[in-house]
């Protein structure tokens, strides 16, 4: 999606850069905004309709007090953006205690991975959950999924058998250990494939899932509108994840193509690894790919990572190398910071140089202190020359890499330190 997202950021410096807000210069806007989303592969009536809806209400519409027409523009352009990928309210599957979500989708797509991506999801809510590979037909499959489950701390069931037979086996026996939800993968297939599009009906028919979550792959653009349709006839889909959406320049393609068929989208993939799955609401994204930031997504990924020190430690002056280590842990954990950077309004991006620097940075930082005793956390004032030696050969680092994480250490000590006498002084206020 980056290379939609420079487009559409192109647009709003254009809007920004005209001298005045008129018919001529709203077209000039609009033809770009078009180029952009031709080029992101949304189908064209769809571009000319969006256009159509932002050029009349722009030109129509009173101003109100105290806005110009340039913030209407924009605030069209946000809103009809929005409605056009699946508008304002976000879709939460109805997913809970005693759930069994079957997921279904073409080879390729990322089905099994999502099926881990999905289990850690909502594990971290607090469910437990079970993953069962149907899939017979991929070669690997079985291990696949049995070796993401593990990663991710689920339970697992899988057999070479019928894949109707191991749905329903499988299902029965992860309850029976405990599972709060039953994922299960199932193969591949195409929906020209008559034989293979029974076979998930049948599988959806016999076990009565929850929630059927139909996987499609956003690079295929707005293909991925016709294969959404083809798979809502066969079984009743509920809801839809677009995998891929990282590098997928069509992304924008497939989101409409598939918003426009009202099938709901439930989460999106945004990277290789488990934790890389976003549940998907239209107004962020919107705001994310128009550098207006998503303030609310960044505040649930720090509660999520519960990235904070604890009042009391800010308060007693207390910040010692280990808390250090566990903020620097729970930052690790939240990945990349390009994306993090993302969330905030002005669309703060980070060259690929300081972003591999600061991943580097962080890793390296971490394995410095898991090499420091529980005192040098404690009291990393003890940490002379001979003591670094030690940690750097603990470490696999040098002793300049020990000094530039002290050092690192002891701003965000001074900082901590600036907000201990500012809270302080303020509950000294009358």
């Amino acid at each position: 999606m980056e290379e939609f997202k420079k487009g559409l950021l192109k647009v709003v410096s254009l809007i920004k850069r005209e001298a005045v807000i008129d018919r001529v210069s709203v077209r000039r806007v609009l033809r770009e905004l078009e180029r952009e989303l031709l080029k992101a592969d949304v189908s064209p009536q769809l571009v000319l309709e969006l256009s159509r809806k932002i050029e009349e209400k722009t030109l129509r519409e009173q101003v109100p007090p105290g806005f110009s027409r340039r913030e209407l523009l924009l605030k069209n352009m946000y809103e009809e953006l929005v409605n056009l990928l699946g508008g304002e309210s976000r879709y939460e599957p109805k997913v809970g205690k005693g759930s069994t979500i079957l997921l279904v989708g073409l080879q390729g797509s990322g089905k099994t991975t999502t099926a881990a991506k999905l289990a850690l999801y909502y594990k971290r809510r607090g469910f437990r959950v079970g993953l069962v590979c149907a899939d017979n037909y991929r070669p690997g499959a079985l291990e696949q999924l049995k070796q993401l489950s593990e990663q991710v701390g689920a339970e697992f069931y899988g057999r070479v058998a019928p894949p109707l037979d191991v749905a329903l086996e499988g299902m029965r026996e992860l309850k029976r250990r405990g599972a709060d939800i039953v994922i299960i993968d199932t193969a591949g297939r195409h929906k020209e494939e008559a034989m293979l599009l029974h076979e998930v009906k049948e599988i959806a028919e016999k076990i009565k899932p929850t929630e059927v979550m139909l996987v499609l792959d956003a690079t295929i653009g707005k293909a991925a509108g016709p294969q959404a349709e083809a798979f809502h006839k066969a079984v009743p889909v509920g809801s839809i994840i677009l995998t891929k959406m990282d590098g997928a320049a069509r992304g924008g393609g497939a989101l409409a193509a598939v918003a426009k068929t009202g099938a709901r989208i439930a989460f999106i993939g945004v990277g290789e690894k488990v934790d890389e799955l976003e549940p998907f609401d239209p107004p962020s994204f919107v705001s994310r790919l128009l550098g207006m930031g998503d303030l609310k997504a960044l505040v649930e990924k720090l509660r999520s990572a519960q990235l904070a020190v604890s009042a009391e430690t800010i308060l007693s002056g207390r910040f010692t190398l280990l808390e250090f280590k566990h903020q620097l842990e729970e930052l690790n954990r939240m990945g990349p910071l390009r994306k993090i950077l993302e969330l905030l309004p002005g669309g703060v991006q980070l060259t690929p140089e300081l972003e591999k620097a600061g991943s580097e940075n962080l890793r390296k930082w971490i394995s410095i202190m898991n090499s420091m005793t529980r005192e040098e956390l404690a009291k990393p004032e003890i940490i002379g020359r001979s003591r670094m030696l030690r940690i750097a050969r603990g470490s696999g680092t040098t002793v300049k890499d020990v000094k530039e994480l002290l050092e690192a250490y002891r701003r965000a000590q001074k900082l901590m330190r600036q907000l201990t006498r500012s809270r302080r002084a303020r509950l000294s206020l009358p």
